[in-house]
């Protein structure tokens, strides 16, 4: 018993011995985890401030004239469908698609054998009523004489008179059938009413026409006439005879400028815009019916004003804002804008002339942070 009583002793003695090992081993772990923990926060991680790379430009004020922006087409001045009078074989014509004409030019003839015969006989008509009316005036006049001396009746003086009046109307009616023929015979030359171009030509010689029928489309060209339609909300800054400037397609380095020549009554019940038309001189002849354009229509004299890109402008629902460098931060402004001119802004307040504008990175920043301009 004692002896094993004792083994038994050392053994919980050993285990003893090793539990303390454990605590002293545990205690110097925990220990060395708060110094380390300690000694972390004695020096915290710093976060360094994110800069925004930015390109700047000065505000400044510039002349600008206010202008409205509209797309328009060009038109002939005026535009005229010849046709002819008369019926007829089409003897000839003389121009062609491009012509250029003159008012009175002839553009084509019908056959006028037929005209100059009706003449003829209307000539020969006339002839002949002229020759009845003397021969009924001086049987007039003698039975006028005989009637005053009583020598003939009452009845027959008044048959006289009667055939007299009778001859008379007979030659007003042959002298207006000779001037209708005379002016049927005028008729088969085919004349241009108008100066311009022929702008198409709608028979060929040897067609036979009828009255009527159309034989070519004249045009005006110089000047033309430039239509546009601007939005309900411009058209109290519409005046006539403002300035017109314009560009085309075929010339994009060159202005064209016309004046404001008619503004319509009425606006287009379903786009809500207004019809006007500028006249354009053409002298030159190379603008050309039918080319697009891109119309300013100016609305007033040129003012001092400042002026921001449109890509430097911020929209967030009813608010307009950009941001301005100031000693190394972003600021932002809110703008109170005019209108739009071509790649600018107007603006109206807000903004001071020589303030730096951002006007690239600035989509990214807010308010007060800070930014490195760069070329």
């Amino acid at each position: 018993m004692d002896r094993h009583g004792k083994r038994h002793g050392g053994a919980q003695g050993h285990g003893r011995a090793l539990q303390r090992a454990a605590v002293v081993l545990l205690t110097v772990f925990f220990m060395s985890g708060t110094v380390l923990v300690a000694g972390c926060g004695e020096k915290p991680e710093t976060k360094e401030e994110k800069v925004f790379n930015v390109k700047t430009m000065t505000v400044q004020k510039q002349s600008l004239r206010p202008y409205i922006e509209a797309v328009g087409n060009l038109e002939p001045h005026d535009q005229v469908i010849v046709s002819s009078e008369v019926d007829g074989v089409l003897k000839e014509i003389l121009v062609d698609e491009g012509t250029l004409v003159k008012s009175g030019s002839v553009l084509g003839r019908i056959s006028d054998i037929d005209y100059r015969l009706a003449v003829q006989a209307a000539d020969a008509a006339l002839g002949q009523a002229r020759a009845n009316l003397e021969n009924a005036d001086t049987l007039y006049g003698r039975m006028k004489a005989l009637f005053g001396k009583q020598a003939i009746s009452k009845q027959e003086y008044d048959n006289a008179k009667t055939r007299l009046d009778v001859a008379g109307q007979d030659m007003e009616r042959a002298r207006a059938s000779l001037d209708l023929a005379r002016e049927r015979l005028g008729k088969t030359t085919i004349r241009s009413p108008i100066s311009g171009v022929v702008k198409q030509r709608m028979v060929n010689a040897g067609d036979f026409i009828k009255a009527g029928q159309p034989l070519a489309v004249v045009m005006v060209i110089n000047p033309l006439k430039l239509v546009f339609s601007v939005p309900e909300k411009d058209i109290s800054l519409l005046k006539v005879r403002q300035d017109v400037v314009f560009t085309v397609d075929p010339y994009p380095r060159k202005e064209f400028t016309g004046t404001l020549s008619i503004i319509y009554p009425s606006l287009d019940e379903r786009s809500r815009m207004l019809r006007a038309e500028a006249t354009v001189p053409n002298r030159s002849g190379e603008l050309k019916p039918g080319i697009f354009s891109r119309v300013r229509l100016y609305t007033g004299a040129a003012r001092d004003t400042i002026v921001v890109p449109v890509t430097s402008i911020l929209y967030e629902g009813t608010r307009t804002r950009v941001f301005i460098l100031e000693k190394g931060v972003a600021r932002e402004r809110v703008l109170e804008l005019g209108g739009k001119y071509g790649e600018v802004m107007e603006v109206l307040g807000g903004l001071q002339a020589k303030e730096q504008l951002i006007v690239v990175g600035q989509n990214t920043l807010t308010d007060g942070v800070r930014v490195n301009v760069v070329q």
